[in-house]
């Protein structure tokens, strides 16, 4: 599966360019797009999907294959294709279509998506949105992305279906995270009208007022953008300064913009490090030097063979294989007959999160400290 076409007004950034910051997406066209690892990652976990759906639906599929193959993405595919199995139950003589290019062009200026699956019969239409991520929690309620894909499974099934009801489900495995929300196809067409064709119109034209928050994220511009190095930097200038010592409500009032802060720092200094490396570019006051590096074997069978020849036996490490590896060997039912008792899921580090996380709170234990 090759990596997916974006609209200049993508579904994917609509939170940003939609609700939040309608230049950002003129101002983040002048970069190309890097795609990272997880990128790449979350790509491969896509196309495995979409075959496994494929023929859980009795169609033809060829399976992908990539660097990222695991038992994780195994797994976290196959529950996504029995989420989508359980979906269709509930809406009669359901349709499916995978991997669906949607015409976004009725509401947004050259306009497109694709959603990951769209379930349509009757009167009810339910798109699913598969997140392979872990770093950041999505939630289907007025997720602008998800509303884009179901105006645009409206302007493509609406003369075939009169749909009424539209569910839009996120699907994020490795946050053991379902949401699903639904809305009245009626209220959703007057947020495209009243909402998204005058705001899309603003950002397809570069107008509007520069903002910056959380959506920055993941803006192509966010290392650069001149608003939201002054949001940082002002952040900076009014937490820290006298008295010495910050108050413990000054350090709740920090803490939860501590994220972002450090977000725009590595994306400065990732920004910065490319240039130099790629582009030959000289920074005031830094230069490039080779970083710490782990030595490694050039050729393990031949160290294997020079070791034992010169009388060296204890060269290997022997261990299990991990619990997922050793469940999908065994299968679930053998595995847990023979092994379950054995099995523990140690309590995770405590983690500062915000009272909206879904997580349930832990009491620390004060009782080991020295008095």
């Amino acid at each position: 599966m090759a990596a997916r076409a974006h609209a200049a007004l993508s579904p994917s950034g609509a939170d940003r360019w939609l609700i939040h910051c309608t230049p950002s997406a003129r101002l983040e066209a002048q970069f190309s797009d890097l795609a990272g690892e997880a990128a790449a990652e979350g790509t491969a976990a896509h196309a495995l999907c979409e075959h496994k759906l494929k023929k859980a639906l009795k169609r033809r599929s060829h399976r992908p294959h990539s660097d990222y193959d695991s038992d994780e993405m195994e797994d976290c595919a196959d529950g996504y294709v029995a989420f989508v199995l359980e979906q269709m139950q509930g809406i009669p003589n359901a349709m499916v279509c995978i991997e669906q290019r949607l015409d976004l062009r009725e509401f947004v200026p050259e306009g497109f998506g694709t959603a990951d699956c769209l379930v349509i019969g009757g009167a009810i239409m339910h798109i699913v949105d598969f997140k392979y991520g872990v770093g950041v929690l999505v939630e289907a309620e007025r997720n602008p992305q998800m509303m884009l894909y179901a105006l645009g499974g409206l302007s493509m099934f609406g003369s075939l279906y009169d749909v009424s009801e539209v569910r839009m489900s996120i699907y994020q495995p490795r946050r053991e995270n379902v949401s699903t929300w639904s809305i009245a196809a009626d209220e959703l067409m007057a947020w495209a009208e009243e909402t998204v064709k005058p705001r899309a119109q603003m950002a397809f034209k570069g107008e509007g007022d520069f903002a910056a928050g959380v959506w920055c994220q993941f803006c192509r511009a966010a290392s650069r953008c001149r608003a939201r190095a002054e949001a940082q930097l002002c952040m900076a200038q009014d937490e820290f300064r006298l008295p010495p010592l910050l108050t413990d409500d000054e350090i709740a009032e920090l803490l939860p913009r501590l994220p972002e802060m450090v977000k725009w720092a590595n994306a400065v200094s990732a920004y910065a490090l490319e240039a130099a490396v790629n582009h030959g570019k000289s920074w005031q006051g830094f230069k490039l030097v080779a970083g710490r590096s782990v030595r490694k074997y050039s050729d393990e069978e031949k160290v294997a063979e020079a070791a034992k020849a010169a009388g060296f036996k204890d060269i290997f490490d022997h261990k299990l294989i991990t619990v997922t590896k050793m469940e999908k060997l065994m299968g679930k039912d053998t595995f847990n007959e023979v092994l379950g008792n054995f099995v523990i899921k140690p309590q995770g580090k405590p983690t500062l999160v915000p009272e909206s996380d879904k997580r349930p709170a832990i009491n620390a234990d004060f009782t080991n400290l020295e008095e």
